[in-house]
């Protein structure tokens, strides 16, 4: 048998395989070198009790399976600022103040860019039925987006480097795109080529030569609809230019007081509109310019004196849109009068003489109205309004009486409520799909437009990727969203409101005290849903659990089930300790009270406490609904778990949860310790403190960090029907101070980084060098037998009176010293670190395992991990299913300290001997409100065989799998030896971390604070992945990453979007077939009809040949200082550019080869010609010399 031991002993025997050579370890070295060590490299060392090469799981995952990449962006575009729709293809673009841009077709069919510089996308305008978009930003650059491909890149680029861009207009099936300035010119590019032109019209030859003063920025460019060789010019200060594009001149100037916002043309050319600051329209013959046709003020009040109307609010956007066969609608937005204060956005549709108003939630950005041809000079035959809001958007169908509005098929209600959680699910049971969908399809509004989706273009992708995906994420106002997220799509399937089982506050005077500015009670803080049961769990801000069962039946429930539950480590006088003497466990304190002293009254209020009406005991922090609770299908409630006030404080927020279907139990855990329930009998079946789950010699045990007067020890938990139960003394949070699951990011940012780093000082400086053999297999000296308790009415009868048994012992008289001195020598106020350094319950694993080391047969267990870092084991004596588990007590027993790690621990998971996960035992699901028989015909068609794993005597079994802020850790079973250990990261900390299934196989994702997401083989811990993707630069994100199965995974980008990234290789490979495209083949409408008399007599549009006037030949060259073109990465420079791959080096390497061999060969022979003239040169030199050597020179 092989001796097994851990690598940070004093000093430990190893045996070497055969030799048997006995080799002494000493203690600091191997903890300096456990420090060292490289956050990269895996600590797997050959220790005696570690698998030799052959017992070794054969891994399969290799770093070629991972690779990291952005899928796709789910939600409403955060910050949106502009918006344009193709009227052909039937896409609709939005532009966001960040430089992003999302494109939206048909339900699924989505697209997310963003420009590189993030400059506010000002605005935007396709290239009708071509597949393009030209977007101008704030950075005074426009840039031409390709999108016939399903990733669309930018093809030019041009930058203005002396010009502010106001406003731009490409014409239909036009390649010259108009570019108005904010000092009033207006430039004109070829949008082929995204060249200049040399023809600019300037803002002082537009204007009358009379006119002293600047006339703005231009605001407004359109061409005649009838003309083209007419171009309208709208200039902030309220002049109008009709300008004669051959000529080169003005041939009308219209002038008016006040400022204009737009313009917009009747399709016949002969009138437009303007709208202007006071809230006025004014309507324009184009051929009388002295004075406007008509002058209207939609919302003003009209003086019976005839005098003009009282000034309204501006109107921002007017559009002017005729029909064939009726009046023309005018849509606009604003105007409204400035007495309408705290009145909500409006869009107003004027129709004949009819005028509707039409309410928004959110203030407009923009509209646009959608027509039935994209030719201007025809009848538009408007029929709908797409309204681009501040946080939504809406589609108003103008041809049914009442104007509905188009039920949205986009994923655009994430932002609904804030999300406060957010869960993954892939590779889901298929029929929960189904089933969610059947009992949310309820759910829907009524009064929607029965017409068709108006946005409609694009295609879905082909993509192999079938299995289902659910998100679900938990809001704000309590709601919960579940989402079918399969095939790269985002649909909601249902909606659960939580805050239903809660009394509401009916006025201000009845509304709750509350703790934390500008937070709701009903909050969402953690939920834990599993799949195969479908037992949904949610703990919200209020320190309040909530128990769902789902069925497919509507019920009425006539009293909501309540658990009232007090959680706090007290103290009796006889165990108070001596504070000069030993110390005992952690008394907590809670993060609401400031500054407690040692002669603390035990009255003593806390924030939020009204000091007349005394302290706040027993008395949680929501009240329940006492009327009877109609439920829908889908989820019910089962249970509501309330912790309570204690002595003038709150109760702790929630920080961990799980369930167990299987046993019917719900445990949570916060900073004073973990409560387990049984949801089944509505019975309170363990409270403990987190100090009672160390053994009484366990040197991981934590001393108390604040000094407190003892109090007297209450009950176990509490009947609602206390007389102070009143919706006056309820409080929206159970703490103040605390950092909201959604407060503002810098302060969440802040408190993080205090944990983190308080995290680390605990970690290095305060802990021991601990003797792990000696201390993790004792078990604590309590034992708890509780037989089920019983409910009337709902409420608990009976009262459990629990007190802190502290026990003293003598095995390590100074283990407390260094504490006992900091302690007396520290400040009595209570920082906000000295709050986040309180040891929390940070996570549970419910598993069937080994508890004792000898074990031979694995029985239920509940894994506990802490902030401090402290894996602890707590054996579940239950008896799985049927009704046995009703009348035989039920026992626990803690096994204390399994291993300690740096950090605090966020995910536990427990492996076979073959390295496959094991997953925690579940009950299948049944409809609890369905017949005896049908409920057992579905459980026993359903039931997952439970077969406890065994291990022979000093063999083991099972791998548990640790992983904290700073460390991953494989612990051996039933040995309980430390096998693999891995720093994850020292500078960092990890925010997230899953064990996953990918490629068959299982590993552990992390995502840490500094950005890096990294994977981790199983069992042995090989860094498989590790890359520097996203910086912590909100604490959203920290809130909201998430892995799931099969290389997915989540996060919120935004208040209002969810990004969507794989770090599968399959994945990537596989994503340009999955995602959708947006460009498909359809052939430009047929353009309208000139008729015989128009076309005889010159009545129809007029043509222009644009490039006989911008060409260069007849306009030459602009200047090149005015702009810089860029060539974009999806051009062909770009391209040519980019080209600097292997192959290209290559092929530049044989060229300059050629090049080089080429000119040695032409060397040679420019040598050799050389040297052939030398000799014929040296020979006629010879014969010169024999000629004239005997001759005098008067010979010569």
């Amino acid at each position: 048998m092989v001796a097994r031991s851990v690598c940070f002993l004093p000093s430990v025997a190893s045996v070497t395989g055969g030799g048997g050579n006995m080799k002494k370890f000493n203690i600091r070295k191997v903890l300096d070198g456990l420090t060292a060590a490289s956050s990269s490299s895996s600590s797997a060392t050959a220790q005696p009790g570690t698998p030799r090469e052959n017992d070794v799981v054969q891994e399969t995952l290799q770093s070629e399976h991972f690779q990291l990449c952005k899928t796709v962006r789910h939600g409403f575009p955060y910050q949106p600022s502009s918006m344009a729709f193709d009227p052909v293809q039937k896409i609709l673009a939005v532009g966001t103040q960040t430089g992003a841009l999302r494109l939206f077709g048909r339900a699924g069919v989505e697209c997310y860019c963003q420009h590189e510089s993030g400059a506010a996308v000002i605005q935007l305008q396709f290239l009708i039925n071509e597949g393009a978009l030209v977007s101008a930003l704030a950075d005074d650059s426009i840039h031409l987006w390709n999108l016939r491909q399903k990733i669309p890149a930018i093809l030019h680029s041009l930058k203005f480097n002396r010009e502010r861009i106001t406003y731009c207009h490409l014409p239909f099936q036009s390649k010259w795109l108009y570019i108005g300035s904010e000092r009033g010119n207006i430039h004109i590019v070829n949008v082929e080529s995204f060249t200049l032109s040399g023809y600019v019209i300037m803002w002082n030859k537009a204007i009358e030569l009379s006119t002293k003063t600047h006339p703005g920025p231009v605001v407004h460019i359109s061409d005649n609809p009838m003309d083209e060789g007419k171009l309208l010019i709208g200039f902030e200060c309220g002049v109008v230019v009709l300008w004669d594009l051959k000529s080169k001149k003005a041939d009308y100037r219209y002038n008016y007081d006040e400022a204009i916002h737009s313009v917009a043309w009747h399709h016949e050319g002969k009138q437009f509109v303007c709208s202007h600051s006071d809230g006025t329209l004014t309507t324009w013959n184009i051929r009388a310019p002295a004075k406007p046709a008509q002058i209207i003020t939609p919302h003003g009040k009209q003086p019976k004196d005839g005098k003009k109307p009282e000034p309204c609010k501006p109107i921002l956007k007017v559009e002017y849109k005729t029909t064939r066969a009726g009046d023309p609608f005018m849509v606009l937005s604003g105007g409204l009068s400035y007495d309408t204060v705290g009145r909500r956005a409006c869009l107003t549709v004027m129709h004949g003489k009819s005028t509707a108003v039409l309410e928004m939630d959110y203030p407009i950005v923009d509209f646009i109205t959608l027509c039935e041809t994209p030719y201007p000079n025809d009848f538009q035959e408007p029929y709908a309004v797409v309204v681009l809001l501040e946080k939504d958007l809406v589609v108003i169908d103008l041809g049914q009486i009442g104007y509905p509005i188009f039920e949205s098929p986009y994923p655009l209600s994430i932002h609904e409520s804030p999300v406060t959680c957010c869960e993954y699910f892939a590779d889901c049971p298929s029929e929960l799909i189904p089933a969610l969908y059947s009992v949310g399809s309820r759910q829907k509004r009524q009064g929607y437009s029965k017409k068709e989706w108006p946005i409609s273009g694009g295609n879905w992708g082909q993509g192999t990727q079938t299995y289902p995906e659910i998100i679900i994420t938990g809001h704000a106002d309590g709601s919960i969203k579940f989402w079918d997220a399969s095939a790269l799509m985002l649909q909601v399937l249902y909606k659960l409101k939580t805050a239903k089982v809660f009394e509401r506050a009916r006025g201000k005077e009845e509304k709750p005290s509350t703790d934390i500015v500008d937070e709701d009670p009903f909050a969402i803080q953690t939920l834990f849903w599993c799949p195969e049961s479908r037992m949904l769990c949610v703990a919200g801000v209020s320190a309040h659990v909530i128990i769902y069962r789902f069925s497919k039946q509507e019920a009425t429930t006539e009293v909501v089930q309540l658990l009232e539950v007090r959680m706090q480590c007290e103290f009796s006088e006889a165990d108070s300790p001596d504070p000069g003497g030993e110390q005992t466990p952690t008394l907590p304190t809670s993060a609401a009270s400031s500054s407690p002293q040692e002669a603390e009254p035990p009255n003593q209020l806390t924030a939020g406490v009204n000091s007349s009406e005394g302290a706040r005991d027993n008395i949680p922090c929501l009240q329940v609904r006492s009327s009877p609770l109609k439920q829908s299908p889908g989820y019910q409630v089962e249970l509501v778990v309330q912790l309570v006030w204690v002595s003038g404080e709150p109760p702790q927020q929630i920080t961990s949860l799980a369930v167990n279907s299987s046993f019917g139990l719900v445990v949570f855990g916060n900073s004073n310790g973990l409560a387990v329930v049984d949801y089944v009998q509505k019975t309170l079946l363990l409270n403990l403190g987190t100090s009672e789950l160390y053994s009484p010699s366990d040197p991981c045990q934590r001393q108390p960090r604040s000094p407190r007067k003892p109090r007297q020890p209450s009950g176990g938990f509490c009947d609602s029907n206390d007389g102070s139960n009143n919706s006056e003394d309820r409080c929206k949070s159970p703490t103040s101070g605390s950092t909201s699951p959604y407060n503002s990011d810098d302060e969440r940012k802040q408190n993080f980084i205090e944990k983190a780093k308080m995290s680390r000082k605990i970690s290095s400086s305060g802990e021991q060098k601990l003797d792990l053999e000696d201390r993790s297999h004792r078990w604590s000296p309590w034992l708890c037998k509780w037989p089920v308790g019983s409910m009337k009415n709902g409420k608990l009868a009976a009262r459990m009176t629990r007190k802190l048994n502290v026990h003293k012992t003598k095995s390590d008289p100074h283990r407390y010293g260094k504490d006992n001195a900091f302690t007396r020598s520290r400040s009595s106020s209570v920082t906000s670190i000295d709050r986040e350094s309180r040891e929390a319950i940070s996570s549970f694993y419910f598993c069937e395992s080994f508890p004792r080391k000898s074990g031979s047969l694995a029985s239920p267990c509940l894994l506990v991990g802490t902030t401090q870092g402290s894996v602890m084991m707590v054996a579940l004596s239950l008896q799985p299913g049927g009704d046995q588990k009703l009348q035989q007590p039920l026992n626990f027993a803690s096994c204390g300290t399994l291993v300690q790690l740096k950090g605090g621990i966020l995910t536990m998971a427990l492996l076979d001997a073959a390295g496959t996960m094991l997953p925690p035992s579940c009950e299948a699901w049944y409809d609890p409100n369905a017949s005896d028989e049908e409920k057992e015909k579905e459980k026993t068609r359903r039931r997952r065989p439970a077969t406890p794993p065994s291990s022979q005597e000093g063999q083991d079994s099972q791998f548990a799998v640790l992983c904290s802020e700073k460390q991953a850790n494989v612990l051996a079973m039933p040995s309980q030896t430390s096998i693999y250990k891995h720093n994850i990261t020292e500078t960092s900390f990890v925010l997230r971390a899953d064990v996953v299934q990918m490629a068959g196989a299982y590993c552990i994702a992390c995502f840490c604070a500094n950005g890096h997401i990294m994977t981790l083989s199983l069992p042995s811990l090989r860094p498989l992945l590790d890359i520097n993707y996203l910086p912590l630069t909100d604490m959203r994100i920290a809130r909201t990453f998430c892995f799931s199965n099969l290389g997915q995974a989540l996060y919120l980008t935004s208040p209002t979007e969810i990004q969507r990234i794989t770090y599968s290789q399959e994945t990537c490979d596989n994503l340009q077939e999955m995602l959708s495209e947006l460009f498909t083949p359809v052939e430009t409408p047929e353009a309208p009809n000139r008729g015989f008399f128009k076309g005889l007599f010159g009545g129809g549009a007029q043509s222009l040949d644009r490039e006989d006037l911008f060409g260069e030949t007849a306009a030459g060259k602009a200047s090149r200082s005015l702009a810089q073109h860029i060539p974009g990465p999806g051009s062909m420079e770009g391209m040519k550019g980019a080209a600097s791959g292997v192959v290209g080096d290559l092929a530049r390497a044989r060229v300059a080869l050629d090049e080089r061999g080429q000119k040695l060969g032409e060397l040679e022979e420019r040598t050799a010609a050389m040297m052939a003239s030398a000799e014929s040169f040296s020979k006629h030199a010879h014969d010169m010399m024999v000629k004239y050597k005997d001759k005098k020179w008067y010979q010569l």
